[in-house]
């Protein structure tokens, strides 16, 4: 038996809208038609990133601390952070340490007596302003040693761009998924489709659900038994 011995498929953004309007049962005609899905599409990213971690957005990030300086805005695709450590004698493989900050809330940072209090970090807490994001840090870094932040953080997804022959910054296994919540926003947005809406929000909810679990953690997670003290 034949077979092609390829494995390049994709759908670029043209191939992806179209599919979503046939099984929306409507007829891609104009360029609005094309924009609006378009618009519905970078709608449906944002959507992505507010239901959980999606594992192909992570990211590792650095900056460089200063003495005195304990706040640090973030580049603007940044959407939050999942781990961040402190690290001296970077690069050094004798002597380079990480040292993992804990993450706090504001009201635990307002309950800090001295907030000026210069040392070794060990806490942070996160300001989300509507263009990026701010990292407090605590105790503010001092000028004893060579500091540098490491994080890890959830990347924005990026945006659809104009030409219809560019590709979702998503992975292979998420265009099911992304065609399928594409055609329910489109049955929403158009008439003539609206009664389909209900059955294409459910092929949607379920091809959200097979590719969150295809993208989970597959690390090993070992739970040891404990026990309450009296």
């Amino acid at each position: 038996m034949a077979t092609s011995g390829t494995y390049s498929f994709n759908l670029d953004l043209g191939d992806a809208i179209e599919e979503a309007f046939e099984r929306a049962g409507l007829e891609l005609r104009s360029g609005y038609d094309y924009r609006t899905a378009r618009r519905s599409i970078n709608l449906l990213m944002l959507e992505w990133q507010n239901r959980g971690l999606n594992l192909w957005t992570v990211q590792e990030g650095t900056q460089a601390l200063t003495g005195g300086d304990g706040s640090y805005t973030l580049s603007g695709d940044v959407l939050d952070i999942i781990e961040a450590f402190v690290r001296t004698n970077s690069g050094s493989t004798d002597s380079q340490f990480d040292q993992t900050l804990t993450r706090i809330s504001i009201s635990q940072y307002a309950h800090l007596s001295n907030k000026l209090t210069e040392g070794k970090p060990v806490q942070f807490f996160l300001e989300k302003d509507p263009s990026a994001v701010t990292i407090n840090l605590w105790p503010v870094p001092d000028s004893q040693e060579t500091y540098t932040l490491v994080y890890y953080f959830m990347q924005r997804v990026e945006d659809t761009g104009s030409p219809a022959s560019n590709n979702m910054d998503v992975p292979l296994r998420f265009l099911p998924c992304l065609v399928a919540g594409l055609a329910y926003q489109l049955s929403v947005k158009y008439v003539e489709s609206n009664q389909k809406a209900p059955l294409l929000k459910a092929e949607y909810e379920e091809q959200w659900n097979l590719a969150a679990d295809a993208d989970r953690e597959k690390a090993s997670l070992f739970v040891t038994p404990g026990g309450y003290r009296f």
